[in-house]
């Protein structure tokens, strides 16, 4: 157990990369977008481009933080009967769901994305729009996407197990950490404090 635990936490120091650094591509996107808006209303210029890009911004940072989402057990959860039971029921609710449900789903989007991400690689697919953008590149975020998934799903896997066996923690709790706005408000109150 213990190996496979180590490999749960490699898998999870990953997506916690990717996710951290992913979530930058929001910034991208908003800036872009607001660009954009500005530039075709006060110059009169619009290119297909520019939406494109904003297109590919919000599927990299959906497909490729879903793993990160998984991970931080913020997913969407349905709670209504779940929330009533133990932890230990909770437990194995997320693993038969893991099971029958996320890797079925995974393994299935896998199969069907790989050939068709393949093809648009191979023949250098680009967007049918005129002064449209590459189009394999967003292509290839699916089955990226899915992949990293497919490992988190595994690394909650053992993560569950190994709390039934009673040698995990609990990994249904939520991470509880203060978010970046909590965390600048606070530095912005000690800077108020030490300047007065």
């Amino acid at each position: 157990m213990n190996g496979l635990l180590a490999f749960s936490r490699l898998i999870d120091g990953v997506n916690t990369r990717v996710g951290k650094a992913v979530t930058w591509l929001v910034l991208a996107a908003v800036v872009i977008s607001a660009g954009n808006a500005i530039v075709r209303k006060t110059l009169d210029y619009s290119s297909n481009a520019w939406l494109e890009i904003q297109w590919y911004l919000f599927s990299a940072v959906f497909l490729l933080c879903a793993a990160y989402t998984l991970l931080r057990n913020e997913h969407i959860r349905i709670d209504v009967v779940a929330g009533r039971l133990s932890k230990r029921a909770q437990t194995w609710i997320d693993i038969l769901g893991t099971l029958f449900f996320l890797f079925p789903m995974v393994a299935l989007v896998l199969y069907e994305a790989w050939p068709w991400a393949a093809r648009a690689v191979q023949s250098g697919e680009i967007s049918g729009s005129a002064g449209g953008l590459v189009l394999w590149p967003a292509k290839v975020l699916l089955p990226v996407g899915f992949v990293l998934l497919a490992f988190q799903g595994f690394s909650e896997l053992v993560k569950r197990i190994a709390f039934l066996r009673g040698v995990g923690p609990d990994p249904t709790e939520k991470v509880e950490a203060k978010t970046p706005e909590e965390l600048l408000a606070e530095e912005i109150r000690r800077q108020r404090g030490e300047l007065e």
